[in-house]
């Protein structure tokens, strides 16, 4: 069996989130099928109130497509305001867009969750066989 894994793609957010703007990238996640997407943030001046709440809409839009919104290159100013809010944990947040993308493509190394992993029971019982 293959999975079929849609291609990350990378939003460049502009130096003030205002409403036009938010109208614009909410249109365009109308027509994306499991959205992937990293808000490269990193030319951000100013962000208000419409801001958080545009970030807070793309996460949620995305996650009803079974798609995900990460944060890349988040500078203080902003970051400082997505603390205040809380909207900060509601994401992940990286350091560079090339991290963003790449947490895309990692598969759980943590056996415990993974959904495939044998329980204990059946570890030590495939040992002795």
């Amino acid at each position: 069996m293959r999975l079929r894994v849609s291609p990350a793609t990378v939003k460049q957010l502009p130096e003030i989130l205002d409403l036009k703007y938010a109208e614009r990238l909410i249109g365009e996640l109308d027509h994306i099928d499991r959205p992937r997407i990293v808000l490269d943030c990193s030319r951000i001046r100013r962000m208000d109130r419409i801001g958080s709440l545009l970030l807070i809409y793309c996460l949620e839009k995305a996650l009803k497509n079974n798609g995900d919104v990460k944060l890349a290159e988040v500078p203080d100013g902003a970051r400082a305001i997505l603390q205040r809010t809380g909207v900060d944990r509601l994401f992940e947040v990286f350091n560079t867009t090339a991290d963003a993308l790449n947490s895309f493509c990692r598969l759980p190394i943590d056996s415990a969750s993974h959904p495939l992993a044998l329980p204990n029971s059946l570890q030590g019982s495939e040992n002795a066989a």
